[in-house]
C-alpha cells in the first residue's frame, strides 16, 4: 500500500449515458468531489462538495468502492439523476457538463480520473 497524502470523496453523478465533469479554470476536467473535512463522514463530504460545485441536490449517494490513486484515497460514490437537472458551475468550478465516455476521449481529464472510472466500470 502506498503512502496516501490525502483522502477525497468523489461523486460519479449519471443522467442517461453521460457522466457530469466540473472543471476550474485552466485546469483538466474532472469529477465533483473534494477533501473530506475533519468532522465529516465520505458520503456527507461527497453529497456538499456536488451541492458546492454543481448545486445539484441529490437524494442519495452509492458507495462504489475506496480507490487509491496517485497518493490520494478517493472515496468513490455513484448517484443517477432521475429527473433531468441543470448543474451550474459554482465556487471555484468555472464549467460543468456532461459527457458520454466516448466523447471523454477527446477531452483533458485528470488521469487519476481516467483511471477511477476505469476501475468502476458497470458490467452493461
Amino acid at each position: 500500500m502506498g503512502s496516501v497524502t490525502k483522502e477525497r470523496a468523489t461523486v460519479i453523478c449519471r443522467q442517461d449515458d453521460k457522466i457530469l465533469f466540473v472543471r476550474k479554470a485552466r485546469r483538466k476536467w474532472n469529477l465533483p468531489g473534494g477533501r473530506i473535512e475533519a468532522d465529516e463522514a465520505p458520503q456527507q463530504a461527497a453529497l456538499r462538495e456536488l451541492a458546492e460545485e454543481t448545486g445539484l441536490q441529490v437524494d442519495g449517494l452509492a458507495y462504489l468502492a475506496p480507490l487509491e490513486l496517485y497518493q490520494t484515497l478517493h472515496y468513490v460514490f455513484e448517484t443517477a439523476l432521475l429527473e433531468p437537472q441543470r448543474p451550474q458551475p459554482l465556487n471555484e468550478i468555472a464549467d460543468c457538463r456532461w459527457f458520454s465516455l466516448e466523447e471523454l476521449e477527446q477531452r483533458s481529464v485528470n488521469k487519476s480520473i481516467r483511471r477511477l472510472l476505469k476501475d468502476c466500470q458497470r458490467p452493461d
